[in-house]
């Protein structure tokens, strides 16, 4: 029995029929015809001997079994085709190509800018884009081949994710000045019990929170919920009620020039896990390696 025989083109294709689950799409995408890309994933089908993708009338692709297991490794196989290009192309010179990096919402402006400024100083022909999410969305995309790296915290990532920690972050609250409690240093979670609270309503993220408060015996009375970290504390700022966050800016003052006062906790309470996770079983680009040592270097100093 001979070895199938298919070309990169084909590949191209049918990666961005099965992204787009639409032969349209995928066309615009690639600048060709309909026509070229149906007959060209039907080509590969035929060589492969296996169905890819099941067509439906007037609503598009989906994928079967086989087309998804395949997808993954087409993800993989044309990411380290490029670097073998570039490598080629480039060999004995610096790294170059694209990177697409994903960051957890809140993580993005405190870890990004400085993390880009020196990866570009490092790698100044790396095409760096970003994508910034909240937990499932930054999941979608490192399973869909959208990112290939992302920077979130440790919580709630499945077996198929691997991750390295980098950093840590610790639970603090956040008051008003005007609040009982402002002119301390520290407070214990006990002495917020009763109190209203503003919460950072992203998913996972409000759990974690309330679980901290509850982990100290204080049921959480909540007034008000935001997706916006800013929003959350300039609420806190204005006297609407504490917060629990993680990420502490280094200055005191919101958006609106009032100031949130911050207060470490006495409670022992665990930190969160900053990770930079992967699709497990996939081989990272030279690009996503350098990127995963530069968090581990630039962290490991803080």
């Amino acid at each position: 029995m001979s070895e199938p025989s298919f070309t990169l083109v084909q590949l191209r294709y049918f990666e961005a029929a099965a992204r787009h689950l639409s032969m349209t799409a995928a066309s615009r995408e690639l600048l060709v015809s309909q026509s070229a890309v149906s007959t060209a994933i039907a080509q590969l089908e035929r060589e492969l001997g296996v169905q890819l993708l099941l067509r439906h009338h007037a609503r598009g692709l989906s994928l079967t079994t086989a087309g998804q297991a395949f997808h993954q490794r087409v993800l993989d196989f044309l990411a380290h085709g490029a670097e073998l290009v570039e490598a080629a192309r480039q060999a004995g010179t610096e790294l170059v190509g694209p990177l697409t990096i994903g960051c957890f919402t809140t993580l993005a402006p405190f870890r990004l800018p400085g993390l880009l400024a020196e990866f570009e100083n490092r790698h100044p022909q790396v095409r760096v884009s970003l994508r910034e999410g909240e937990h499932s969305a930054l999941k979608a995309a490192l399973r869909s081949g959208e990112c290939e790296v992302a920077l979130l915290y440790g919580y709630d990532l499945d077996d198929d994710i691997d991750r390295e920690v980098v950093d840590t972050a610790p639970p603090y609250v956040l008051v008003s000045p005007g609040h009982r409690l402002a002119a301390r240093k520290e407070v214990a979670l006990a002495d917020l019990a009763g109190e209203p609270m503003v919460l950072l309503d992203l998913p996972h993220s409000r759990e974690y929170l309330q679980s901290v408060l509850r982990g100290a015996g204080v049921e959480p009375q909540i007034r008000h919920r935001t997706t916006g970290y800013e929003t959350v504390r300039a609420l806190v700022a204005h006297g609407h009620g504490f917060a629990l966050l993680n990420q502490r800016p280094p200055a005191e003052s919101t958006y609106a020039g009032e100031r949130a006062v911050p207060l470490a906790l006495t409670d022992d309470v665990a930190s969160l896990e900053i990770v930079v996770a992967w699709m497990r079983g996939v081989r990272l680009t030279r690009r996503a390696q350098e990127f995963v040592t530069l968090c581990r270097q630039l962290y490991a100093h803080r």
